[in-house]
């Protein structure tokens, strides 16, 4: 985890959805499709980030599901006010708070959250921005059960080779060419190896972008508007295909 996971910009906007408890955890639910839902696990700046909530909002508009954005750090939110000013960053205790959530930590929590719409819908994508990346990675692994039925990853902090190679769903992949996360080593054993596991595979490349971009890019810059843009309309596409159209 670096800077790189903290830097950005706040978006304006109205979220739309509402704040709720699913399955003993807190959480912003947006839409109402009975059928096709899509779990969205955030980034470094948690649930309550507007700017995710902006996202599930679109998700749920353009695909027509219910998008749930758990909260997975236990309660514990960094402010939004802390993405454009790097003066603070250094105050944060990171590997502290990434100790209390690890996979080893939050993992479980996510699993028995998909679990419990498995119970709810037919249908259920995982969208995960950053540190949420390995953790859709870990929801579409390999089963007799799958967990979800399609998962998208943009900018994954934390990924393994060993995640990648194991997944069993069909996959996206939103990659940004500078990414001290989603390195060059792991961009290559992506499209190497995925392409021989069976699964379908979708791989978003984004020249001159940089980590975090499809989240916490920045509105005023063209370059970053249109990459922005253009993975939210992957990710819509990607999730009609699988969960609403396949």
């Amino acid at each position: 985890m670096s800077q790189c996971c903290l830097k950005g910009f706040k978006w304006g906007g109205q979220p739309q959805g509402k704040e709720t408890e699913v399955n003993g955890q807190k959480c912003y639910v947006t839409g109402s499709n009975p059928d096709a839902a899509i779990i969205v696990i955030h980034d470094l700046y948690g649930w309550t980030f507007g700017n995710t909530r902006l996202l599930a909002d679109s998700y749920a508009a353009e695909v027509g599901a219910t998008v749930y954005v758990p909260d997975f750090y236990g309660g514990v939110v960094l402010s939004a006010d802390l993405v454009d000013n790097p003066a603070e960053w250094d105050k944060l205790n990171l590997p502290n708070f990434m100790e209390i959530n690890s996979k080893a930590v939050r993992g479980p929590e996510m699993v028995a959250f998909a679990k419990h719409l498995r119970t709810q819908h037919s249908k259920i994508g995982a969208i995960g921005f950053c540190y949420g990346g390995w953790a859709v990675f870990q929801l579409g692994a390999k089963s007799e059960s799958p967990l979800v039925d399609c998962i998208s990853a943009a900018h994954p902090t934390f990924l393994t080779k060993d995640e990648i190679s194991n997944v069993g769903v069909p996959a996206q992949i939103i990659a940004p060419e500078i990414d001290p996360q989603f390195t060059e080593e792991l961009k290559t054993h992506a499209v190497t190896e995925i392409p021989k596991i069976g699964v379908p595979f979708d791989y978003q490349y984004f020249p001159g972008l940089s980590h975090g971009f499809s989240i916490r890019g920045n509105r005023e810059d063209p370059a970053e508007i249109k990459g922005l843009e253009r993975a939210r309309r992957a990710a819509v596409t990607w999730f009609k295909e699988w969960l609403v159209e396949g």
